[in-house]
């Protein structure tokens, strides 16, 4: 199948190796070229912008940054919409607002051009093994016609709904409960080890005991092991989903206290200089709450 991969971050570049992997005829841009190098040696076409990738492809996938750079390769000049052929299909797997959701959904309905979200749960290295957990929305028999390619890149998906808005609801939903859980862990960490008692232990109990999912065994591990610069997802990234899921809240009228709580603690690492660090980082504003020396 002929497919097209815009924006090369490091699940970008997993997710589009993995599709080249499998035998797929995959034409890829990226705004830093240079991020396209290792696919274009294993046969990749490097195109000069998002619309020369959707001439070239049946389904397009994007997984960039934010609104403003999902919209400007969308709908921008040379864009996405401009070079989509006709029965040509846009899977957006980022993690956008509702607006900009709504934008991508009208955007190319408006054109006649079919369009689904296909957010995924997952990091990098569930990406680069074909790990991750996919929620699909939109038209039916289109997330049926990218189903193979899903298969390739996950390990399961789930149809969240006939509106493409509702996966990126879900994802949204998603990763909130990922940084409330990191601050749940944070707290019940620190608690411990003014105590006395190791982290490392509490950690062993929770997660061979009640608390076994990868949530809890992942982040927690990384807390434990103070990995906060390893190749990850950083605090600038969550406070960017934290903003969105309360503007989504607000938009349907839903209270979202524990939100603004993850807030403000988001914006208070980023103060504290640690922006571009792992968001399980967090673990070091209640420790310094706590009255406890730097991990």
């Amino acid at each position: 199948m002929k497919i097209g991969f815009i924006g090369l971050g490091a699940m970008g570049q997993a997710m589009a190796t993995r599709l080249l992997n499998e035998g797929h005829s995959l034409s890829v841009w990226n705004r830093t070229s240079s991020k396209a190098d290792a696919l274009v040696a294993k046969g990749a076409f490097r195109a000069e912008n998002p619309a020369e990738v959707a001439r070239r492809s049946e389904i397009v996938f994007s997984m960039l940054f934010d609104d403003a750079t999902t919209e400007s390769a969308t709908f921008g000049d040379q864009g996405i919409a401009e070079g989509l052929r006709e029965n040509g299909l846009h899977i957006c797997c980022s993690t956008l607002s509702l607006a900009q959701a709504r934008r991508l959904r009208d955007g190319h309905a408006e054109r006649g051009q079919a369009y689904i979200s296909a957010n995924v749960l997952g990091r990098p290295p569930a990406a680069a093994d074909g790990s991750l957990f996919i929620i699909a929305s939109g038209a039916t028999d289109q997330i049926e016609r990218a189903s193979t390619l899903f298969a390739c890149l996950g390990q399961r998906t789930f149809n969240a709904g006939s509106d493409p808005l509702q996966a990126n609801l879900v994802k949204l939903s998603l990763n909130f409960m990922i940084y409330s859980t990191i601050e749940q862990m944070a707290e019940v960490f620190t608690v411990n080890e003014k105590l006395g008692t190791d982290p490392g232990l509490v950690f062993e109990i929770m997660t061979n005991s009640f608390y076994t999912a990868p949530v809890h065994r992942n982040y927690g591990r990384l807390m434990i092991d103070r990995s906060y610069d390893h190749p990850g997802a950083p605090v600038t990234l969550g406070l960017k989903d934290v903003k969105m899921f309360l503007e989504a809240g607000g938009e349907q009228g839903v209270p979202l206290p524990i939100a603004s709580i993850m807030r403000d603690r988001l914006i208070g690492a980023i103060s504290a200089g640690d922006a571009e660090r792992d968001f399980v980082v967090l673990q070091e504003r209640v420790r310094q709450e706590a009255g406890l020396e730097p991990g």
